[in-house]
């Protein structure tokens, strides 16, 4: 064998060595990982934790015999006398070596030939694998000594299900029932006694139950049809779900008598409200620019049940321009709250220069906060909070009209700009999510809405129930093509009126209330404000409303493509209604036809019959519930009880959960009524029930209270009826 080879075995011999110490050291950690994972999780865990445990004992081995190296050799060698320092010529290339070197390295070579496989290990090696082995046996020693976590027992509940007692068949005798709500709700679990309980929704139920006899096999039957089985463990059963939505169920073992069935349990699933959002500042929805106002500052509070999220949103988006040159651009912010979980402030001070606020812009900001709902938060926005810029009033005006005439930016959109926007949308929507998209489709709607209503003014019409928008002034643009209908005598509150008086005139009415509301009132009222348009004119100005109609309904249902048509027919018809002429026509009062005097107190007849209209039978998507209300009606005396088609019911209730206000308490008085057709309480309560499911009736028309002389006429009707 060559020196070489020598060197070379000694190497990897000492190589081993280090790495057999160093996993010795580490089988106290190895075993203290096991111990940890049966702890855990069991003995799965235990093979997985003992596994990484090895793997890692291994690597650091390895790495740690990487440091036994060449270098390491040579200053091993050159500890010993015998080699005169000259172990690094054993490793050296003879052909470099000068003479004198060679003849130490034959020197050398046949020392090391003569030795026997020396200890090459250093003198305090051990101490590392030793203190890290000693480490480990005290962990290890530590968890075996360490108490087991046992779970405590449970406690099981007397059933109260008070099912009678059959020889041999298996009925529930004890309960317990464990709730644990989700993670996020920050809420301990819980332990029920009753079967019937409240629970955060997303909560895991747990179910631990005692059956005497034991039965062979039992489960979890729910109404809407879905069961569980429940599996055995000792003398108990249990099972396991996650609450989604409110649910009833009974307990089935299997073998216990049909009849009578046990009872139902009801458990009710609390949803998570989403988050509620104040705004603190400021006070009010619309604010005006101050002299030298640079920042605009905003403070929103935040509350939930559960928790809101650290961080929200602040949506800004600036509208710049006037008319049809509208131009918005969006951007947001984000804001950090303070305070606790449940109830956060986020405060925020909006710099007006580097958003690029100029005069006559419009700011508006809206917040948006999550909750800490898993594995979906939910969104909650706060209203809109607008900072408008008034525009500059130009050349300063004296007198009345300079105090009362307001210079208001335009609130409506025109119907080229509509048209304009959808086809905009309708451009991006691929590109857009489709709640983003049903929102935009569903604001240029809005301004469908107003659009048409506006107009309808003109036609006598108010707005629909609902607060209608501020005034106008588009007495400037009133000229202009792209204003649609707008032509003709409009002032500062998008009216039409007759004109002013002369400016002489104002002396002589001054303090006078009817000519005052003439001059600046409005007289939407009377039946001679919606004369002003000649009868073709409103015909067109109607048909244009009809499809601006149409358009706002497809565009609030997120169609744009469909609106376009209808929207394009409204553009043509006021078109056609800005080129018309503009009527005044005088008030005069209604031309009634003359009087027939030859037919008063005639007391003829002929003509006249009797116009009621037959009664049908009520037929839609409620027959099932009106009809089983009508069978559910006790028959006269009490005697006997008419059949109900309740699986027919139950069918129309899965169908129309969503209809009812408490489906659950309708199931539970569906499936009593089932189980015992002949309990009168249960079949009322049923019928009572479904009376608040019911189609409301249409409204008719009430019978007229009459006095005795008219009872002294009818009679006399009859009377001569009878002839």
């Amino acid at each position: 064998m060559s020196t070489a080879q020598r060197l070379r075995q000694w190497l990897a011999a000492a190589r081993r060595r280090v790495i057999a110490e160093v996993a010795l050291a580490g089988l106290p950690w190895v075993l203290a990982s096991a111990a940890t994972g049966w702890r855990w999780r069991g003995a799965w865990a235990a093979l997985a934790a003992s596994a990484l445990a090895t793997v890692v004992v291994m690597l650091f081995a390895r790495w740690r015999a990487r440091g036994f190296g060449h270098a390491w050799l040579v200053t091993r060698l050159d500890a010993r006398p015998e080699m005169e320092d000259s172990g690094d010529l054993l490793l050296a290339d003879p052909a470099r070596l000068n003479p004198l070197q060679r003849l130490q390295l034959a020197r050398v070579r046949q020392r090391v030939d003569a030795l026997d496989a020396p200890d090459l290990r250093p003198g305090g090696s051990r101490r590392g694998p030793i203190a890290f082995g000693m480490v480990g046996a005290f962990a290890l020693t530590a968890l075996l000594a360490w108490p087991a976590h046992r779970p405590a027992a449970v406690t099981l509940a007397p059933s109260d299900e008070q099912v009678p007692v059959v020889v041999g068949a298996p009925r529930l005798v004890a309960q317990h029932l464990r709730i644990v709500p989700p993670a996020y709700t920050r809420q301990p679990a819980r332990d029920e006694a009753s079967l019937d309980t409240r629970a955060p929704q997303g909560s895991r139920l747990q179910w631990t139950l005692r059956f005497a006899p034991q039965p062979e096999a039992a489960e979890l039957v729910f109404h809407q049809g879905r069961r569980i089985a429940l599996a055995r463990t000792g003398d108990t059963w249990t099972a396991s779900t996650t609450l989604d939505q409110s649910v009833l169920y009974r307990v089935l073992p299997q073998g216990a008598p049909a009849r009578p069935a046990p009872r139902l349990h009801r458990i009710d699933a609390i949803p998570d409200r989403p988050p509620q959002i104040t705004v603190l500042a400021p006070d009010r929805g619309l604010s005006l620019m101050t002299v030298g106002q640079r920042r605009w500052p905003l403070s929103f509070e935040a509350r939930d049940d559960h928790g809101v999220a650290a961080q929200a949103r602040l949506r800004v988006t600036l509208a710049q321009g006037s008319g049809e040159n509208i131009q918005f651009r969006e951007q947001t912010l984000p804001v950090a709250g303070k305070g606790s979980a449940t109830a956060r402030r986020f405060d925020s001070s909006l710099d007006l220069a580097a958003l690029g606020f100029a005069t006559g812009d419009d700011l508006i900001v809206q917040l948006e906060v999550a909750d800490n709902r898993q594995p979906h938060p939910q969104l909650a926005r706060s209203p809109s909070l607008i900072l408008r810029w008034p525009s500059d009033l130009g050349t300063e005006t004296s007198g009345l009209e300079g105090m009362v005439k307001k210079v208001l930016p335009a609130y409506f959109r025109s119907q080229r700009q509509i048209i304009l926007d959808a086809e905009a949308l309708q451009k991006e929507k691929r590109r857009l999510v489709a709640d983003r998209f049903l929102a935009r489709s569903d604001a240029i709607g809005v301004d469908q809405r107003i659009l048409r209503l506006r107009y309808g003014q003109f036609l006598g019409e108010e707005a629909e129930g609902e607060p209608r928008p501020p005034p106008t002034n588009d007495a400037d643009d009133a000229h202009t093509e792209d204003h649609d209908a707008e032509a003709a005598h409009h002032d500062g509150d998008g009216h039409d009126h007759a004109g002013a008086p002369p400016a002489g005139d104002a002396a002589r009415t001054m303090g006078r209330e009817q000519d005052v509301l003439a001059e600046f009132g409005h007289t939407h009222d009377h039946a001679e404000a919606a004369t002003l348009l000649d009868p073709n004119t409103r015909a067109t100005l109607k048909q244009a409303l009809d499809q601006m109609w149409q358009s706002e309904l497809h565009l609030r249902q997120g169609r744009p493509d469909q609106a376009l048509p209808f929207a394009y027919k409204a553009l043509g018809f006021i078109k056609e209604v800005q080129q018309a002429t503009r009527i005044y026509l005088a008030r005069v009062g209604p031309e009634l036809p003359p009087i027939d005097e030859s037919r008063r107190l005639g007391g003829k007849r002929e003509g006249l019959a009797r116009r009621e209209l037959a009664t049908a039978a009520a037929t839609g998507a409620d027959a099932v519930p009106a009809a089983a209300w009508e069978a559910l009606q006790e028959s006269p005396g009490g005697q006997g009880a008419n059949t109900v088609d309740l699986d027919a019911l139950q069918r129309w209730l899965h169908d129309n959960e969503a209809r009812v206000v408490d489906p659950l308490s309708l199931f539970a008085a569906i499936d009593a009524a089932r189980a015992d057709p002949g309990c009168r309480a249960c079949r009322q309560r049923l019928r009572g029930l479904l009376w608040s499911v019911l189609a409301r009736p249409p409204a008719q028309v009430g019978r007229r209270n009459t006095d005795a002389a008219g009872e002294r006429y009818l009679d006399a009707l009859r009377q001569e009826a009878g002839r």
